[in-house]
This record gives structure tokens, C-alpha cells and sequence, in this order.
């Protein structure tokens, strides 16, 4: 997420047409030039709602919503929930969500932004979940610069046993060993001279680390770390665009994710854009696929190729690209975490340009690299610019201590209620059949993806709102801030345990918990859970 001000870029009159809801995007450009095609014969309204089982507790208004009746008369501080039920949770001291968590063995780890003398903890939180319903803290690591304010960078890759944070804004880089994840060791911290670190990710042999920074407009850098010898990090030349292919978030290809194209070698990348901005993340908004083989390969001087781009004028703030494989397929999960809502305007702009108010995912064809299309889009009722107008009358200002509350990630104009979706995780991204969403203040959402065309909401869980609670870690708190909503922002974790499918999952004021599908859901949906590649 970007904790800076929303800037300002400006849409040419043809890549803003009012869009309805059953209009794809626009503005996309494949490689060498050419026009990708968007199929519109598949699904791009709202997606279809998860039908609950007996004893859930279902929003009442739009799907994603939280009322203003909902969030005002304390009902939302019961929480709501479809077919997924709470198993266990730490809450601790709250957690800025977007900060991880990263997994590996029974282990989670999330950090916070906050570093300050109101917290009793300091950094990265680690947490020992072998036992559900009951998960323990076993250390904080506060060891490191990077580890107490590491925003969006904490991950880890299993193969080698390694967790890496990396100093938000700032050039700290840290590597830890995760070889008994309940007990990070420190094998290396170091400076990265000139990074800003904001966003990152593992090539996935773990040799390679990633890092976008919080300058992401014509002239910004994405680094890259050689962790061959995790013990001596080696920082490789970081690479200037001064065009297109400025990442905001990236993943990189696993094996056998496109055929003939060997692992680690394709960075995808999420070019932040919302319209009218200028200032930083200027745009155009969208999917960037970028052949980075020479730093794969260690080349010397390595370059980035950029394969082709793939842009979009109804949302903002583009993020990750996650690659998935669907029925043998490869497709890229996009993200967006403002949507229209993040640019000139707020609500009311977005409204007024038949934009889409808040950010969701899209399903992306990539079996032609070189000409991605958009085949479909996953978004809820909040998303559908048909229910813009009747938020913008409906959303309280929300002002917390004579501001607006914090968490958002949108002008203050925007209310303190933003239900963009941050991040998306298959439950085998080389054979997906279900994918789980967070879509901040709407919650951890989760679809039937097997038919790629005509995606399905099967279940959601939004924590309760912790109103008061004093959360001194969380990045949606502030001394007096009645918190009506929670935000999810996380990176989830499927996990079969048994004949029992968990979620693991962060939010803001409810710390680290496991929600896992309902006895009724699993009577009722064996076909969907039968396929899982869980």
C-alpha cells in the first residue's frame, strides 16, 4: 500500500469513457505496439454472491458493504461471516495488515509501521500456529531497522529457509534464517545505498530477492538482491525505468508456470496509477510483464526487457500480479487497492467519471505473453460503478481526533471506508480452483475460480470491529478513533489440515487469525472442494 500522498496523472479523453457495469477495461496495449483484445463475452459485472449456511451472520447490504446502520448501531462489532467460521486468532497490539504476513512450516510472520513508545512490542511478529486454535507468539523481531518498519516487504521463500524484510523508505535489507521457523536467526543486515523500499518478492528458487520503491513514477528503480550466499547479501545494479514497468508490487514466474520459459525469469509487474495524479504512481495503471532473465541468469549488465503491458482506466493503485495456473492455463491475478475512489475527486469523482469506486481483482489470459487480456473481473456490488452514486450518499466522513481515521489509503475526502482489494492467494496457484481475496474493509472474500470465465463468491469473513481498542500497532488506529470497520489487507495461507481447509490470514485490529469452511459448506460444496489443488 502506499502510505504517501495519492498523487496525480492525467487520462488522455480516450482512456475515460464512462464505463458500465458490464463494460471492460480500456487502454490496453500489448507488445510492440499492438491492441490486446478484451473478451466481453465473459463475466465483467458484480460476481455472484455466496449463498450462507444456517448460522452465519451475512452483511445485509451490498455484497463487501458495511452499512452505515450496520457500523453505527455496534453491529459491526460482532463481525460478519459466510460459510467460514473463526478457529483461532492473536490479537496483540493490532498489526498494519499489509505488512505480510509471510508463512513457512506452522509459522507466520507480519510487522507493523509503527515504531513508537506506546507499543510494549517492537517489529516483525512471529507466530507459532501448529495449534489452531490456540496461536502463540514466539518471538518479535526487533533486531534490525528493516524488521521494525518493514511495510510491504516481508517474505520469505521455504526452499532456502530464509525470511528478508527490508526498511520501509529507507536503504536497511535484512536475511533471516527460518530453518526452525519459530526462531529467526539474523545472517545478514545490510545497506542497500539510495533504495526506498516499499514492496517485495522471491524469485522462487530463492536466490533472488526484489524490491520496489516508494518512487514509482518515469525515472524510478526497481532493486534486486543476489542471496546466493544468504550469510553475504549481494546487491546487483538496480534498473531505472524511465518509461513504463515501474513495479508497485511484482511477483516472478514459478517453473512450468509458461512453457519454455525457465523460472524466475518474468517479473510481473503492477504499475500504480489514479487518475488525475501527477505527484507519484502516475500511470497508466495496470500489468507490465517484464523479461528479467539477466538478472536470473547473472549476466554481467543485466537489462529488463519489457514483453508487454496491459493498462486499465477504471480502477487505481495497481499492485501485485499474481500468476496462477487454471485447468493447465497461466493467468495473472491482478490487484488494485484504491480504485477510483484514489484519484481527483474521491468518491464523488470517481462517481462522476462512471469509474469503479473501489479496486477488485481481474482474471488475465497470458498464454500469449506477449498479448495478455483481461478475461473476466471479480468484482463485488461496492465495485460496480451502477452502486457508486448510493455510497457516495450512504458513506459517513468518519473524522477521528479532528482528521480522518487512518488505514485507508485514499484523500480524506474519501470518508475512512475503502473496500479495494489488496492482495489475492490461490489454494495451489499450479491448479487453482478456489482463490482467497482481502479486500480490506470488505473482508477476506473467497471464489470458485475453475471456470476462469465465470468466477463465483463462495464465502467471506469480516472480523469484528474493534471500535476503542487500544491497538497501538494497528494501521487503522489512532488515540480516539472509533474503528466501525476492520481492514484486511494480508496475504492469506491455505492449509489442509485433515479434511479441514484453514485460511490464514491479518487484519488491522484483530491481529493474526485462522477462519476454516463451515460443516454446512463442506456438505454442500464437495464438488469445488473435491477439485481443490489444497
Amino acid at each position: 500500500m502506499n502510505k504517501r500522498s495519492l498523487v496525480r496523472w492525467v487520462l488522455p479523453l480516450a482512456l475515460c469513457p464512462l464505463l458500465g457495469s458490464s463494460v471492460a477495461a480500456t487502454a490496453m496495449t500489448g507488445g510492440a505496439g499492438q491492441h490486446a483484445i478484451t473478451s466481453r463475452a465473459a463475466s465483467m459485472g458484480s460476481v455472484p454472491g455466496a449463498q450462507c449456511g444456517p448460522g452465519d451472520r451475512p452483511e445485509s447490504g451490498l455484497q463487501g458493504q458495511t452499512t452505515t446502520a450496520e457500523r453505527f448501531s455496534g453491529d459491526s462489532a460482532l463481525g460478519y461471516n459466510c460459510n467460514l467460521q473463526l478457529v483461532g486468532q492473536y490479537t496483540g497490539e493490532g498489526a498494519f495488515s499489509q505488512d505480510g504476513p509471510a508463512y513457512a512450516g506452522n509459522c507466520a510472520y507480519y510487522g507493523t509501521d509503527r515504531n513508537n513508545s506506546q507499543q510494549q512490542n517492537h517489529g516483525v511478529t512471529v507466530v507459532d500456529a501448529s495449534d489452531p486454535q490456540h496461536p502463540r507468539v514466539t518471538a518479535f523481531l526487533n533486531d534490525t531497522a528493516s524488521a521494525l518498519v518493514p511495510h510491504e516487504t516481508v517474505q520469505t521463500n521455504t526452499r532456502r529457509h530464509l525470511l528478508v524484510v527490508a526498511q520501509a523508505d529507507g536503504p536497511q535489507f535484512a536475511v533471516y534464517d527460518i530453518s526452525d521457523c519459530r526462531h529467526p536467526v539474523l545472517k545478514a543486515n545490510i545497506q542497500l545505498p539510495g533504495s526506498h523500499g516499499h514492496m517485495g518478492a522471491f524469485a522462487p528458487d530463492g536466490r533472488t530477492y526484489w524490491l520496489t520503491q516508494s518512487f514509482r513514477n518515469p525515472g524510478g528503480f526497481v532493486y534486486a538482491v543476489d542471496l546466493s550466499d544468504p550469510s553475504h547479501p549481494r546487491e546487483l545494479p538496480p534498473w531505472q525505468f524511465n518509461g513504463d514497468g515501474r513495479p508497485h508490487g511484482l511477483e516472478l514466474n514459478p517453473a512450468g508456470f509458461e512453457p519454455g520459459v525457465a523460472e524466475g525469469t518474468r517479473l510481473y509487474a503492477g504499475q500504480p496509477g489514479n487518475f488525475g495524479e501527477t505527484d507519484n504512481d502516475s500511470g497508466p495503471d495496470g500489468l507490465v510483464i517484464e523479461d528479467v532473465s539477466g538478472y536470473q541468469n547473472r549476466v554481467p549488465h543485466p537489462q529488463i526487457r519489457i514483453v508487454s503491458k496491459l493498462f486499465w482506466s477504471d480502477q487505481g493503485e495497481a499492485e501485485a500480479m499474481v500468476p496462477v495456473k487454471i485447468n493447465g492455463h497461466p493467468y495473472i491475478i491482478t490487484t488494485d487497492e484504491s480504485g477510483g475512489a484514489g484519484g481527483t475527486g474521491g468518491l464523488q469523482g470517481a462517481c462522476d467519471r462512471g469509474q469503479s469506486l473501489w479496486g477488485y481483482p481481474q482474471i488475465i489470459d497470458v498464454g500469449d505473453e506477449t498479448h495478455p487480456r483481461i478475461v473476466s473481473k471479480l468484482m463485488l456490488q461496492v465495485s460496480d460503478p451502477a452502486n457508486c452514486q448510493q455510497q457516495v450518499n450512504e458513506t459517513p466522513p468518519d473524522f477521528c481526533g479532528g482528521g480522518p481515521c487512518p488505514g485507508t489509503n485514499l484523500p480524506a475526502e474519501s470518508g475512512s471506508t475503502n473496500y479495494s482489494e489488496e492482495r489475492c492467494v490461490a489454494d495451489n496457484p499450479m491448479n487453482a480452483t478456489m482463490l482467497a481475496c482481502t479486500f480490506q474493509n470488505a473482508g477476506l472474500r473467497v471464489f470458485d475460480i475453475r471456470d476462469p470465465l465465470h468466477p463465483t463468491e463462495i464465502a467471506y469473513y469480516k472480523p469484528p470491529a474493534v471500535g476503542t481498542a487500544f491497538r497501538p500497532s494497528s494501521g487503522s488506529w489512532v488515540p480516539g478513533a472509533d474503528r466501525t470497520v476492520d481492514k484486511v489487507a494480508s496475504w492469506v495461507r491455505w492449509r489442509t489440515v485433515g479434511n479441514q481447509r484453514e485460511l490464514w490470514f491479518v487484519s488491522d485490529g484483530n491481529g493474526f487469525q485462522v477462519v476454516r469452511f463451515t460443516n454446512w459448506f463442506e456438505a454442500h460444496n464437495s464438488s469445488v472442494l473435491a477439485n481443490s489443488g489444497t
